[in-house]
């Protein structure tokens, strides 16, 4: 083993009745809570203290600026590693914009290509020679691979013709919106690519004991970590709400502001959100916005379909708007079936909004049902519109907002960092010990 060194109105009775003071948590269980995130922390760093460094090879196919979970959690992840001492090859396709946030030790770039109907997505060529080179020069003690696509492929193979140890992450449950893409007919193929890539490496993370589940469901058999996910609580805090951006939305004292953030595609179900906007309107007058943050291929469809000047489509935020377009709202809705976690949900908490969510994945770790927000049945569409169209007066989701985002204070990225620290080094000294 090669190793280096180191609201409008009064709230309905029956919402007023499911709102009670004694539902919030004290402050002995959020101290608990925080003793036991600190107890994992400390025997993650006790465990690797005495280690050398590790030299990885992070291999992906998408990378900031592009803006979704994966890219921004790698990106985090690399940083935290880095910080730890370890050595970072990044190998991924060539943008047109530079991610200046992320300097790796070493970077091996390959032609992109463009995802179709997906703008700012792409993939990366198999480019076997270059990456294989970019192998040998960097001497890796494990390549990790976070994209199963073609690239994925070909790194895998790279990896396995050099004897280097071959971690993997799992973050696309294709079998669950291939339903909106009438792709049905690739679902049962695309499983066993799959499950034969991820048996194909030497363990597996990923980001919920759901998608563990899932993974074992389809016949994966591999090692399986689980690696979660963080936030940055300063980044993501109501101190970023904005009058003046509310004032944009054309919002008033009273006003209550559903917010979507999100790849706007249809296995996102942003449809579902919107029908139920329309019907909350119906029930409780019109003194609320729907503002939908991100961009896709259902974006025009969307347009057509919400036909209503108090749904504000803000395109792709990142950055400074982003986080204050969190804050300034006051609930968070999400109707997805297709995530593996929803980093999402936990920007939105630490924002200071209450989550309206099916009890999948993020919302189930981090929701409160009552407290912090509403959890529904995953899929159970009529629930998930009922609590929308139920949303209490402002002052009360505000206090629900603030309890959230105190609720989720000590989930910083130390812990996933450390996490899949621990899945490199277990994946390297196994790899390389006498068979």
């Amino acid at each position: 083993m090669k190793i280096t060194t180191q609201m409008d109105g009064d709230m309905n009775t029956s919402a007023t009745s499911q709102f009670k003071q004694e539902q919030f948590p004290d402050h002995s269980e959020s101290y608990l809570k925080y003793q036991q995130y600190q107890a994992q922390l400390d025997a993650l760093s006790n465990e690797d203290s005495a280690r050398p460094r590790l030299k990885i090879a992070i291999v992906t196919e998408t990378w900031p600026p592009e803006i979704n979970g994966v890219a921004l959690s790698m990106m985090q992840l690399c940083q935290g590693l880095q910080r730890r001492g370890h050595e970072i090859l990044l190998v991924r396709p060539i943008q047109k914009t530079a991610c200046n946030e992320f300097h790796p030790n070493k970077e091996c770039l390959v032609v992109a290509q463009a995802i179709p109907k997906y703008p700012g997505m792409q993939f990366g060529w198999p480019q076997y020679l270059k990456v294989s080179k970019a192998f040998e020069k960097f001497s890796p003690d494990v390549v990790h691979i976070v994209t199963e696509g073609p690239l994925g492929l070909m790194a895998l193979q790279a990896a396995k013709s050099k004897k280097i140890a071959v971690s993997s992450g799992f973050h696309s449950p294709f079998q669950d919106f291939s339903r909106f893409f009438d792709l049905a007919f690739l679902v049962k193929p695309i499983q066993r690519y799959l499950t034969w890539f991820h048996n194909s490496t030497n363990l597996t993370c990923v980001p919920s004991p759901y998608t563990e589940q899932v993974l074992r469901s389809i016949g994966v058999t591999c090692p399986l970590k689980v690696v979660g996910r963080g936030v940055d609580t300063k980044k993501f805090s109501p101190k970023h709400r904005s009058q003046q951006l509310r004032q944009q939305w054309g919002v008033y004292a009273n006003t209550r502001v559903m917010l979507y953030v999100g790849r706007v595609s249809p296995e996102k179900e942003v449809d579902v959100l919107i029908q139920a906007y329309h019907a909350l309107q119906a029930q409780q007058g019109q003194n609320f916005k729907f503002v939908i943050v991100g961009d896709g291929p259902d974006r025009a469809r969307l347009s057509s379909l919400s036909n209503s000047k108090d749904v504000i489509f803000m395109g792709s935020l990142s950055g400074k708007e982003l986080t204050a377009a969190y804050a300034s709202a006051d609930v968070f809705t999400y109707a997805s079936q297709s995530d593996t976690f929803g980093n999402v949900i936990l920007e939105a908490i630490a924002s200071g909004l209450p989550v309206v969510a099916y009890n999948y994945v993020a919302a189930q770790q981090h929701v409160q049902h009552g407290v912090t927000g509403w959890l529904s049945p995953l899929g159970d569409v009529t629930d998930l519109t009922q609590s929308i169209c139920t949303l209490p007066a402002l002052p009360q989701l505000r206090k629900m907002g603030l309890l959230a985002s105190a609720s989720v204070q000590q989930n910083s990225w130390q812990l996933p960092i450390q996490q899949l620290e621990q899945a490199l080094y277990q994946v390297a000294e196994a790899f390389s010990m006498p068979s």
